[in-house]
């Protein structure tokens, strides 16, 4: 274990930022969810079954970031902040591709999107209500994470926190007014959900942008940094971020495929899986700080030349990610039932959602454990490579096809898909722990550029 307390004190300074903010972004989606949940269960079911498609994006834009985060981290290392301008700007137009493409895929077809997740007519009927508006989310929230990726890269990550929190903050006053109708505006149900959260982004963009031009001065990002691009570096950012972009984007669509496997079971299952799902979502927001922390931290030793330094952040990270899952899987035990008391629900969902939170409870350990380990210290050190092909195998030659015949050949409980849905959390630990202390992971990514 490192014993200095800077050490510490950075760690914890940028993790808690990040988780702060995690936790209060999943509290937008959340928040959507209960006072959904208390308008009525199909709508809240149709906007869990549209919010799987906004989530494959949210993954392929996490890929993205990702890749600015090393490959930037490590020009961060060398105090070089050119290449962290020309790195972002391509991450930028490959984002906005992206957007396009989901776009006039959501304008053309939003009942086939939600009749992916559910058969139900009712449900289809007001997930494609909900995408038909929050469909235009989507740039406003791409080039949001674009640039909160690229400030994380320097390790500025407290206007990431500030952010959610106005959006939470927007999302939720206009959710009120809006679903329900009061204040005289007309009773929206999902569109007025669906409007909230469309302001609450614009509103976010804005003030991002405003900090960038008024209080930013590190890098000092303008659009003109965003007209060019270069091209040794787009090679080397394709080159890193190509395995993490298709990885994210394929745990998306693995966990799109896992609310398809549960939607088909019963509207109760989607109803318990939608509020345990958020719930765990925004415990496991501690993991992700603590990973996208040790990416950076990792990323910045490898580009200063910090060998030992490396090893021994590797070392002891294990250890703090080990404790921190212990600690959340009793968080998460403890909130079930005051989170569920906040639900109008059947009793068969209120079922279905205890059991399925007291399964998370223990997942939730050793996820906390393999995924820091796997996205942000190994991942983060260069080898993206490996925790492609560890997911590809362990997700899609194991998880996904157990959980079908567990679901639709066997005729399972749904307690049991749930098992076998996030069984890879578990067994994981073992490939992550030999990588990390016996692999080869730590890469030198940077080139000598002006």
């Amino acid at each position: 274990m490192i014993k200095d307390r800077k050490f510490y004190h950075t760690f914890f300074s940028i993790a808690v930022m990040v988780i702060l903010q995690n936790v209060v972004s999943l509290g937008v989606n959340m928040l959507d969810n209960i006072m959904l949940g208390r308008y009525g269960e199909a709508a809240l079911s149709g906007v869990t079954a549209a919010n799987q498609v906004q989530f494959v994006y949210q993954q392929l834009l996490i890929g993205i970031g990702d890749g600015i985060v090393i490959l930037s981290s490590q020009y961060w290392g060398k105090r070089q902040t050119g290449p962290i301008k020309k790195v972002s700007s391509v991450a930028m137009r490959f984002m906005l591709v992206l957007c396009l493409l989901l776009f006039i895929i959501a304008s053309a077809f939003p009942g086939w999107m939600i009749g992916l997740f559910t058969n139900d007519a009712q449900i289809i009927e007001a997930g494609a209500e909900y995408v038909n508006v929050i469909r235009f989310t989507y740039i406003f929230f791409g080039i949001t994470n674009i640039l909160l990726a690229t400030l994380r890269s320097i390790q500025v990550v407290k206007i990431a926190f500030y952010l959610s929190v106005s959006t939470l903050i927007i999302n939720g006053g206009l959710n009120w007014i809006l679903i329900y109708g009061h204040f005289g505006f007309p009773r929206l149900g999902v569109t007025g959900a669906a409007i909230g959260t469309l302001v609450a982004r614009i509103a976010e963009l804005l003030w991002l942008i405003i900090y960038l031009a008024k209080k930013e001065k590190v890098l000092t990002l303008r659009l003109r940094d965003y007209l060019h691009v270069d091209r040794l570096l787009a090679k080397d950012y394709f080159r890193l971020s190509a395995p993490i972009i298709l990885l994210q984007s394929l745990w998306g669509v693995n966990t799109a495929l896992q609310t398809a496997v549960l939607g088909h079971l019963s509207r109760s299952v989607i109803v318990a899986n939608s509020m345990a799902s958020n719930l765990f979502l925004m415990v496991k927001s501690v993991a992700v700080g603590g990973a996208s922390t040790a990416s950076v931290l990792i990323g910045k030793a490898i580009g200063a030349g910090n060998k030992d330094t490396v090893r021994q952040y590797a070392k002891t990270f294990q250890i703090m990610f080990l404790a921190m899952g212990v600690v959340c899987g009793a968080i998460l035990f403890a909130l079930t039932e005051p989170v569920l008391s906040l639900y109008s629900f059947t009793s068969e969902s209120e079922y279905y959602a205890r059991k399925f939170l007291h399964i998370l409870c223990i997942v939730m350990v050793g996820m906390s454990y393999q995924m820091p380990v796997n996205s942000g210290i190994i991942k983060g050190g260069g080898d993206t490579r490996y925790v492609m092909i560890m997911d590809l195998i362990s997700i899609w030659c194991i998880v996904i096809p157990v959980s079908f015949l567990a679901a639709f050949v066997w005729k399972l409980s749904p307690v049991i898909v749930v098992c076998c849905l996030n069984a890879d959390q578990i067994f994981k630990c073992i490939p992550a722990f030999i990588k990390v202390n016996f692999g080869h992971w730590a890469r030198k990514l940077t080139r000598e550029v002006s």
